[in-house]
Protein backbone atom coordinates (compact mmCIF):
# COMPACT_ATOMS: atom_id res chain seq x y z
CA UNK A 1 0.00 0.00 0.00
CA UNK A 2 1.12 3.52 -1.01
CA UNK A 3 2.10 5.86 1.74
CA UNK A 4 0.81 9.30 2.47
CA UNK A 5 3.63 11.52 4.24
CA UNK A 6 2.05 14.49 6.45
CA UNK A 7 4.21 16.88 7.54
CA UNK A 8 3.76 17.78 11.37
CA UNK A 9 1.21 17.81 13.93
CA UNK A 10 -0.19 20.79 13.77
CA UNK A 11 -4.15 21.56 13.67
CA UNK A 12 -4.21 21.40 9.91
CA UNK A 13 -1.41 17.92 9.81
CA UNK A 14 -3.02 16.22 12.57
CA UNK A 15 -6.97 16.78 10.80
CA UNK A 16 -5.44 15.37 7.14
CA UNK A 17 -3.65 12.60 8.96
CA UNK A 18 -7.23 11.73 10.57
CA UNK A 19 -9.31 11.95 7.50
CA UNK A 20 -6.62 9.80 5.61
CA UNK A 21 -6.67 7.32 8.13
CA UNK A 22 -10.26 7.39 8.00
CA UNK A 23 -10.72 6.81 4.48
CA UNK A 24 -8.39 3.41 4.86
CA UNK A 25 -4.69 5.19 3.45
CA UNK A 26 -1.88 4.35 5.52
CA UNK A 27 -0.20 7.59 6.98
CA UNK A 28 3.03 8.55 8.52
CA UNK A 29 3.30 11.67 10.06
CA UNK A 30 6.91 13.49 10.55
CA UNK A 31 7.29 15.80 13.17
CA UNK A 32 10.46 17.49 14.48
CA UNK A 33 9.26 18.53 18.22
CA UNK A 34 8.67 15.46 20.62
CA UNK A 35 6.43 17.85 22.99
CA UNK A 36 3.63 17.00 25.26
CA UNK A 37 1.08 18.62 22.69
CA UNK A 38 3.23 16.81 19.71
CA UNK A 39 2.87 13.46 21.73
CA UNK A 40 -0.72 13.78 23.07
CA UNK A 41 -1.94 14.57 19.29
CA UNK A 42 0.24 11.34 17.86
CA UNK A 43 -1.28 9.30 20.34
CA UNK A 44 -4.67 10.04 19.55
CA UNK A 45 -3.87 9.41 15.59
CA UNK A 46 -2.28 6.19 16.57
CA UNK A 47 -5.56 4.63 17.63
CA UNK A 48 -6.54 5.30 14.07
CA UNK A 49 -3.96 3.86 12.81
CA UNK A 50 -1.35 6.86 11.67
CA UNK A 51 1.97 6.35 12.91
CA UNK A 52 4.01 9.23 13.76
CA UNK A 53 8.01 9.92 13.38
CA UNK A 54 9.49 12.25 15.29
CA UNK A 55 13.31 13.95 14.76
CA UNK A 56 14.56 13.09 11.93
CA UNK A 57 13.34 14.87 8.84
CA UNK A 58 12.94 12.05 6.00
CA UNK A 59 10.19 11.18 3.52
CA UNK A 60 9.05 7.15 4.55
CA UNK A 61 10.09 4.58 2.36
CA UNK A 62 7.00 3.98 -0.03
CA UNK A 63 5.53 7.31 -0.33
CA UNK A 64 3.91 8.85 -3.24
CA UNK A 65 2.16 11.86 -1.90
CA UNK A 66 3.83 14.51 0.75
CA UNK A 67 0.79 16.46 2.52
CA UNK A 68 2.10 19.89 3.94
CA UNK A 69 0.29 22.47 5.88
CA UNK A 70 2.16 25.58 5.21
CA UNK A 71 5.99 24.58 4.91
CA UNK A 72 8.00 26.41 2.97
CA UNK A 73 9.85 24.80 0.03
CA UNK A 74 13.27 24.76 1.20
CA UNK A 75 12.31 23.29 3.93
CA UNK A 76 14.40 20.00 4.62
CA UNK A 77 11.31 17.56 4.45
CA UNK A 78 9.89 19.35 1.18
CA UNK A 79 13.11 19.81 -0.71
CA UNK A 80 13.78 15.86 -0.27
CA UNK A 81 10.24 14.87 -1.26
CA UNK A 82 10.61 17.09 -4.41
CA UNK A 83 13.46 15.94 -5.45
CA UNK A 84 12.60 12.32 -5.11
CA UNK A 85 9.97 13.07 -7.08
CA UNK A 86 6.79 12.67 -4.59
CA UNK A 87 3.57 14.82 -5.18
CA UNK A 88 3.97 17.34 -2.95
CA UNK A 89 0.06 19.43 -2.26
CA UNK A 90 -1.08 21.35 0.65
CA UNK A 91 -4.20 20.66 3.08
CA UNK A 92 -6.18 23.09 1.24
CA UNK A 93 -5.80 21.31 -2.09
CA UNK A 94 -6.29 18.01 -0.93
CA UNK A 95 -9.66 18.61 0.63
CA UNK A 96 -10.62 20.09 -2.75
CA UNK A 97 -9.69 16.88 -4.22
CA UNK A 98 -11.44 14.72 -1.71
CA UNK A 99 -14.92 17.02 -2.16
CA UNK A 100 -17.82 14.84 -2.53
CA UNK A 101 -20.40 14.51 -5.45
CA UNK A 102 -22.74 18.25 -4.93
CA UNK A 103 -20.31 19.58 -2.68
CA UNK A 104 -20.77 22.97 -1.16
CA UNK A 105 -19.93 25.64 -3.68
CA UNK A 106 -16.30 27.60 -1.81
CA UNK A 107 -16.07 31.19 -1.15
CA UNK A 108 -12.40 32.06 -0.99
CA UNK A 109 -10.33 35.01 -0.06
CA UNK A 110 -7.02 35.91 0.31
CA UNK A 111 -4.53 39.65 0.76
CA UNK A 112 -1.61 40.56 3.14
CA UNK A 113 -4.15 42.13 5.61
CA UNK A 114 -7.64 42.32 6.83
CA UNK A 115 -8.52 38.01 5.38
CA UNK A 116 -10.04 37.06 8.83
CA UNK A 117 -12.03 40.07 9.28
CA UNK A 118 -13.37 39.89 5.60
CA UNK A 119 -14.13 35.78 5.62
CA UNK A 120 -16.01 36.20 9.16
CA UNK A 121 -18.07 39.35 7.87
CA UNK A 122 -18.83 36.81 5.03
CA UNK A 123 -19.92 34.22 6.82
CA UNK A 124 -22.29 36.91 8.93
CA UNK A 125 -23.73 37.68 5.67
CA UNK A 126 -24.59 34.29 4.68
CA UNK A 127 -25.67 33.30 8.14
CA UNK A 128 -28.40 36.09 7.50
CA UNK A 129 -29.06 35.06 3.99
CA UNK A 130 -30.21 31.99 5.63
CA UNK A 131 -27.53 29.47 4.17
CA UNK A 132 -25.43 27.00 6.58
CA UNK A 133 -22.02 28.24 6.34
CA UNK A 134 -18.65 27.84 8.05
CA UNK A 135 -15.35 29.83 8.13
CA UNK A 136 -12.58 27.70 7.20
CA UNK A 137 -8.54 27.39 5.97
CA UNK A 138 -6.25 30.15 7.63
CA UNK A 139 -8.96 31.37 10.27
CA UNK A 140 -8.69 28.08 12.13
CA UNK A 141 -10.80 25.06 10.75
CA UNK A 142 -9.16 22.92 8.57
CA UNK A 143 -10.36 22.55 5.48
CA UNK A 144 -10.26 18.99 5.02
CA UNK A 145 -12.48 18.02 7.96
CA UNK A 146 -15.48 20.88 6.72
CA UNK A 147 -15.65 19.22 2.93
CA UNK A 148 -17.39 16.23 3.98
CA UNK A 149 -20.05 18.06 5.83
CA UNK A 150 -23.54 19.15 4.71
CA UNK A 151 -22.64 23.14 4.48
CA UNK A 152 -24.41 25.21 1.86
CA UNK A 153 -21.48 26.94 1.39
CA UNK A 154 -17.67 27.29 2.57
CA UNK A 155 -15.83 30.88 2.97
CA UNK A 156 -12.64 29.86 2.59
CA UNK A 157 -10.04 32.31 4.07
CA UNK A 158 -6.68 31.28 2.37
CA UNK A 159 -2.69 32.29 3.21
CA UNK A 160 0.14 32.79 0.47
CA UNK A 161 1.23 29.07 2.01
CA UNK A 162 -1.66 27.67 1.25
CA UNK A 163 -1.96 29.03 -1.86
CA UNK A 164 1.67 28.18 -2.72
CA UNK A 165 0.69 24.55 -2.76
CA UNK A 166 -2.87 24.34 -4.39
CA UNK A 167 -2.86 23.59 -7.88
CA UNK A 168 -6.58 23.01 -8.69
CA UNK A 169 -8.32 25.10 -6.94
CA UNK A 170 -11.67 26.07 -8.57
CA UNK A 171 -14.01 28.37 -6.14
CA UNK A 172 -17.40 29.63 -7.11
CA UNK A 173 -15.68 33.16 -6.68
CA UNK A 174 -12.39 34.31 -5.14
CA UNK A 175 -11.06 37.81 -3.70
CA UNK A 176 -7.83 39.40 -3.13
CA UNK A 177 -8.18 42.18 -0.72
CA UNK A 178 -4.75 43.37 -1.14
CA UNK A 179 -0.98 42.54 -2.17
CA UNK A 180 1.94 44.13 0.39
CA UNK A 181 5.48 42.60 1.12
CA UNK A 182 5.44 39.81 3.63
CA UNK A 183 6.36 36.47 4.26
CA UNK A 184 9.32 37.42 1.64
CA UNK A 185 11.68 34.88 3.77
CA UNK A 186 9.49 32.14 3.02
CA UNK A 187 8.58 32.92 -1.15
CA UNK A 188 11.89 34.37 -1.94
CA UNK A 189 10.89 37.49 -3.47
CA UNK A 190 7.91 39.67 -3.78
CA UNK A 191 7.44 38.28 -7.23
CA UNK A 192 6.63 34.58 -5.96
CA UNK A 193 4.54 36.03 -2.85
CA UNK A 194 2.53 38.20 -5.33
CA UNK A 195 2.16 34.99 -7.73
CA UNK A 196 1.16 32.80 -4.78
CA UNK A 197 -1.95 35.14 -4.19
CA UNK A 198 -2.38 35.00 -7.86
CA UNK A 199 -3.40 31.73 -7.80
CA UNK A 200 -6.45 32.41 -6.10
CA UNK A 201 -7.93 33.36 -9.83
CA UNK A 202 -6.58 31.02 -11.76
CA UNK A 203 -9.74 28.90 -11.95
CA UNK A 204 -12.24 30.75 -10.32
CA UNK A 205 -15.88 31.79 -11.55
CA UNK A 206 -15.96 34.60 -10.20
CA UNK A 207 -13.00 37.21 -9.90
CA UNK A 208 -12.91 39.99 -7.27
CA UNK A 209 -10.00 41.91 -6.43
CA UNK A 210 -9.83 45.81 -4.78
CA UNK A 211 -9.08 48.49 -7.38
CA UNK A 212 -7.78 50.68 -5.01
CA UNK A 213 -4.24 48.18 -4.32
CA UNK A 214 -2.24 48.57 -7.45
CA UNK A 215 -1.21 44.35 -7.00
CA UNK A 216 -4.46 43.33 -6.40
CA UNK A 217 -5.18 44.74 -9.77
CA UNK A 218 -1.93 43.59 -11.73
CA UNK A 219 -3.24 40.49 -10.62
CA UNK A 220 -6.65 40.74 -11.67
CA UNK A 221 -6.39 42.25 -15.29
CA UNK A 222 -6.15 38.98 -17.27
CA UNK A 223 -8.94 38.38 -16.15
CA UNK A 224 -12.02 39.86 -17.80
CA UNK A 225 -15.07 40.34 -16.66
CA UNK A 226 -13.69 40.87 -12.63
CA UNK A 227 -15.38 42.87 -10.47
CA UNK A 228 -13.51 45.17 -8.08
CA UNK A 229 -14.33 47.05 -5.22
CA UNK A 230 -13.43 50.69 -3.99
CA UNK A 231 -13.78 52.98 -1.49
CA UNK A 232 -14.59 55.58 -3.86
CA UNK A 233 -17.68 55.99 -6.09
CA UNK A 234 -18.49 52.78 -8.49
CA UNK A 235 -18.15 52.20 -11.88
CA UNK A 236 -20.24 50.08 -14.36
CA UNK A 237 -19.15 46.17 -12.47
CA UNK A 238 -17.64 47.56 -9.31
CA UNK A 239 -19.20 48.02 -5.88
CA UNK A 240 -18.30 50.95 -4.07
CA UNK A 241 -19.11 53.94 -1.69
CA UNK A 242 -21.88 56.88 -2.81
CA UNK A 243 -21.66 59.38 0.25
CA UNK A 244 -22.30 57.49 3.14
CA UNK A 245 -23.55 53.64 1.20
CA UNK A 246 -22.22 50.73 0.23
CA UNK A 247 -23.44 50.25 -3.13
CA UNK A 248 -23.16 47.05 -5.97
CA UNK A 249 -23.02 48.12 -9.55
CA UNK A 250 -21.57 44.40 -10.47
CA UNK A 251 -24.40 42.10 -9.31
CA UNK A 252 -27.43 43.53 -10.28
CA UNK A 253 -29.55 42.94 -13.89
CA UNK A 254 -27.76 46.64 -15.66
CA UNK A 255 -24.64 47.50 -14.50
CA UNK A 256 -24.51 50.18 -16.15
CA UNK A 257 -27.72 51.96 -15.32
CA UNK A 258 -28.78 50.09 -11.92
CA UNK A 259 -27.26 50.27 -8.40
CA UNK A 260 -28.39 48.40 -5.61
CA UNK A 261 -27.63 49.98 -2.05
CA UNK A 262 -26.35 46.74 0.35
CA UNK A 263 -25.47 48.77 3.78
CA UNK A 264 -24.31 52.04 4.98
CA UNK A 265 -20.91 53.07 7.10
CA UNK A 266 -22.45 52.95 10.26
CA UNK A 267 -22.84 49.02 9.70
CA UNK A 268 -19.44 48.57 9.18
CA UNK A 269 -17.26 47.68 12.43
CA UNK A 270 -15.20 49.11 14.09
CA UNK A 271 -15.55 51.68 10.98
CA UNK A 272 -12.11 52.35 9.55
CA UNK A 273 -11.60 52.88 5.94
CA UNK A 274 -10.28 49.54 5.49
CA UNK A 275 -13.01 47.58 7.04
CA UNK A 276 -15.18 49.36 4.78
CA UNK A 277 -12.76 47.69 1.97
CA UNK A 278 -13.22 44.71 4.03
CA UNK A 279 -17.17 45.08 4.02
CA UNK A 280 -17.60 45.38 0.05
CA UNK A 281 -15.12 42.17 -0.36
CA UNK A 282 -17.19 40.60 1.76
CA UNK A 283 -20.30 41.66 -0.13
CA UNK A 284 -19.37 40.86 -3.79
CA UNK A 285 -18.16 37.72 -2.55
CA UNK A 286 -21.72 36.80 -1.12
CA UNK A 287 -23.61 38.32 -4.23
CA UNK A 288 -22.00 36.37 -6.55
CA UNK A 289 -23.80 33.40 -4.65
CA UNK A 290 -27.03 35.76 -5.29
CA UNK A 291 -27.19 36.58 -1.39
CA UNK A 292 -30.00 39.84 -1.03
CA UNK A 293 -28.93 43.53 -0.20
CA UNK A 294 -31.11 42.88 2.94
CA UNK A 295 -28.79 39.80 3.95
CA UNK A 296 -25.61 42.01 3.68
CA UNK A 297 -26.90 44.62 5.95
CA UNK A 298 -27.66 42.44 8.48
CA UNK A 299 -24.63 40.08 7.94
CA UNK A 300 -22.51 43.65 8.70
CA UNK A 301 -24.59 44.30 11.39
CA UNK A 302 -24.58 40.73 12.91
CA UNK A 303 -20.51 40.50 12.65
CA UNK A 304 -18.56 40.84 15.54
CA UNK A 305 -15.03 41.89 15.32
CA UNK A 306 -12.00 39.43 16.58
CA UNK A 307 -9.90 40.67 19.18
CA UNK A 308 -6.64 42.31 18.94
CA UNK A 309 -8.03 44.31 15.52
CA UNK A 310 -8.79 47.97 16.34
CA UNK A 311 -10.24 46.61 19.70
CA UNK A 312 -10.77 50.11 22.04
CA UNK A 313 -9.69 49.03 25.51
CA UNK A 314 -10.45 52.13 27.46
CA UNK A 315 -10.45 55.97 27.24
CA UNK A 316 -7.92 57.14 30.45
CA UNK A 317 -7.57 60.85 31.09
CA UNK A 318 -9.70 61.81 27.97
CA UNK A 319 -7.04 59.69 25.28
CA UNK A 320 -7.93 56.48 24.10
CA UNK A 321 -6.21 53.56 24.02
CA UNK A 322 -6.66 50.77 20.89
CA UNK A 323 -5.13 47.25 20.55
CA UNK A 324 -3.87 46.41 17.00
CA UNK A 325 -1.53 43.58 17.72
CA UNK A 326 -2.93 41.60 14.75
CA UNK A 327 -1.39 44.61 12.91
CA UNK A 328 2.16 41.93 12.25
CA UNK A 329 3.39 43.84 9.23
CA UNK A 330 3.74 47.40 7.90
CA UNK A 331 1.22 47.17 5.72
CA UNK A 332 -1.74 46.16 8.04
CA UNK A 333 -0.45 48.59 10.64
CA UNK A 334 -0.59 51.35 7.84
CA UNK A 335 -4.22 50.71 7.32
CA UNK A 336 -4.77 51.31 11.39
CA UNK A 337 -2.52 54.80 11.63
CA UNK A 338 -4.65 56.22 8.72
CA UNK A 339 -7.60 55.62 11.00
CA UNK A 340 -6.88 58.20 13.77
CA UNK A 341 -6.00 61.44 13.33
CA UNK A 342 -3.54 61.99 16.64
CA UNK A 343 -1.48 59.51 17.26
CA UNK A 344 1.08 58.13 19.77
CA UNK A 345 2.37 54.69 17.99
CA UNK A 346 3.56 51.93 20.29
CA UNK A 347 5.15 49.88 17.64
CA UNK A 348 8.15 47.11 17.25
CA UNK A 349 8.57 43.61 17.09
CA UNK A 350 9.87 41.56 13.97
CA UNK A 351 9.92 43.07 11.03
CA UNK A 352 10.80 39.80 8.63
CA UNK A 353 12.59 42.04 6.20
CA UNK A 354 9.81 44.65 5.38
CA UNK A 355 10.95 48.33 4.83
CA UNK A 356 8.91 50.81 7.27
CA UNK A 357 10.30 53.87 5.17
CA UNK A 358 6.81 54.50 3.73
CA UNK A 359 5.00 53.31 6.47
CA UNK A 360 6.25 56.13 8.50
CA UNK A 361 5.62 58.68 5.55
CA UNK A 362 2.76 58.56 5.38
CA UNK A 363 1.95 58.03 8.95
CA UNK A 364 4.17 61.10 9.98
CA UNK A 365 1.25 64.27 10.31
CA UNK A 366 -0.73 61.77 12.85
CA UNK A 367 2.22 61.09 14.42
CA UNK A 368 2.52 62.51 17.76
CA UNK A 369 4.87 60.49 19.43
CA UNK A 370 6.10 56.70 19.69
CA UNK A 371 7.44 54.07 22.23
CA UNK A 372 9.26 51.43 20.62
CA UNK A 373 10.06 48.19 21.67
CA UNK A 374 11.15 44.49 20.28
CA UNK A 375 13.88 43.09 18.58
CA UNK A 376 13.75 45.68 15.19
CA UNK A 377 12.76 49.31 17.20
CA UNK A 378 15.83 50.85 15.77
CA UNK A 379 14.73 50.69 11.98
CA UNK A 380 11.60 52.09 13.25
CA UNK A 381 13.11 54.86 15.42
CA UNK A 382 15.79 55.22 12.61
CA UNK A 383 12.73 55.72 10.00
CA UNK A 384 10.87 58.46 12.39
CA UNK A 385 14.13 60.13 12.60
CA UNK A 386 14.86 60.29 8.46
CA UNK A 387 10.46 61.23 8.01
CA UNK A 388 9.52 62.67 10.95
CA UNK A 389 12.35 64.25 13.24
CA UNK A 390 9.99 66.09 15.55
CA UNK A 391 8.41 63.16 16.66
CA UNK A 392 9.43 62.38 20.51
CA UNK A 393 11.02 58.74 20.23
CA UNK A 394 10.95 56.37 23.77
CA UNK A 395 12.99 53.04 23.21
CA UNK A 396 11.94 50.23 25.32
CA UNK A 397 14.62 48.02 25.69
CA UNK A 398 13.18 45.76 28.73
CA UNK A 399 11.50 42.35 27.67
CA UNK A 400 10.62 41.15 30.68
CA UNK A 401 7.00 40.73 31.59
CA UNK A 402 6.93 44.29 32.78
CA UNK A 403 7.82 46.14 29.31
CA UNK A 404 4.43 46.48 28.09
CA UNK A 405 3.74 48.27 31.36
CA UNK A 406 6.66 50.59 31.19
CA UNK A 407 5.57 51.19 26.94
CA UNK A 408 2.28 52.55 28.51
CA UNK A 409 3.01 54.56 30.63
CA UNK A 410 5.19 56.04 28.32
CA UNK A 411 2.72 56.05 25.92
CA UNK A 412 0.67 58.19 28.45
CA UNK A 413 3.10 60.89 29.24
CA UNK A 414 3.26 61.69 25.15
CA UNK A 415 -0.08 61.56 24.92
CA UNK A 416 -2.77 64.81 25.07
CA UNK A 417 -6.69 64.91 25.62
CA UNK A 418 -7.98 63.68 21.92
CA UNK A 419 -5.00 61.51 20.91
CA UNK A 420 -5.31 58.01 20.32
CA UNK A 421 -2.11 55.34 22.02
CA UNK A 422 -2.28 53.12 19.24
CA UNK A 423 -0.96 49.37 19.58
CA UNK A 424 -0.26 48.93 15.82
CA UNK A 425 3.34 46.64 16.07
CA UNK A 426 4.21 46.31 12.35
CA UNK A 427 5.90 43.65 13.28
CA UNK A 428 5.11 39.75 14.50
CA UNK A 429 5.54 39.29 18.41
CA UNK A 430 7.67 36.35 18.40
CA UNK A 431 10.33 37.88 20.23
CA UNK A 432 9.00 38.75 23.47
CA UNK A 433 5.45 37.17 23.26
CA UNK A 434 4.19 33.88 22.62
CA UNK A 435 1.91 34.92 19.76
CA UNK A 436 -0.20 38.65 18.92
CA UNK A 437 -3.33 37.73 21.18
CA UNK A 438 -0.73 37.24 24.66
CA UNK A 439 1.00 40.92 23.46
CA UNK A 440 -2.53 42.43 23.09
CA UNK A 441 -3.69 41.11 26.13
CA UNK A 442 -0.49 42.59 28.25
CA UNK A 443 -1.46 45.98 26.37
CA UNK A 444 -4.63 45.91 27.87
CA UNK A 445 -3.21 44.69 31.39
CA UNK A 446 -1.12 47.42 31.16
CA UNK A 447 -3.45 50.12 30.38
CA UNK A 448 -6.15 48.66 32.93
CA UNK A 449 -3.22 49.14 35.33
CA UNK A 450 -2.74 52.83 34.45
CA UNK A 451 -6.74 53.44 34.79
CA UNK A 452 -6.62 52.07 38.62
CA UNK A 453 -2.86 54.32 39.13
CA UNK A 454 -4.72 57.47 37.69
CA UNK A 455 -7.81 56.62 40.06
CA UNK A 456 -5.60 55.99 43.32
CA UNK A 457 -4.04 59.64 43.06
CA UNK A 458 -7.43 61.17 42.79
Amino acid sequence: MSVTCVAGLGVSGTAVARTLAERGERVVVVEAVEGERQLAAAAELAAVGVETRFGAMEVPRGATRLVTTGWAPHHPLIAAALEAGVEVVGEVELAWRLRPAQAAPWLALTGTNGKTTAVRMLTAILLAAGRKALAVGNVGVPVVRAVAEPYDVLAVELSSFQLHWSGTLAPHAAAVLNVAPDHLDWHGSMEEYAAAKGRIFERARHVIYNADDPEAARLAAPYPGAVGFTLRVPGPGQLGVVEDLLVDRAFVADPVEAAEELATLEDVRPFAPHNVANALAAAALARSLGVPSEAVRQGLRDFVPDPHRLAHVDRVGDVDYVDDSKATNPHAAAAALASYPSIVWVAGGLLKGADVDDLVRQAAPRLRGAVLLGTDRAQIAEAIARHAPNVPVVDIADRDTGAMERVVTEAARLASPGDTVLLSPAGASLDMFANYPARGEAFARAVRGLRLRRERER
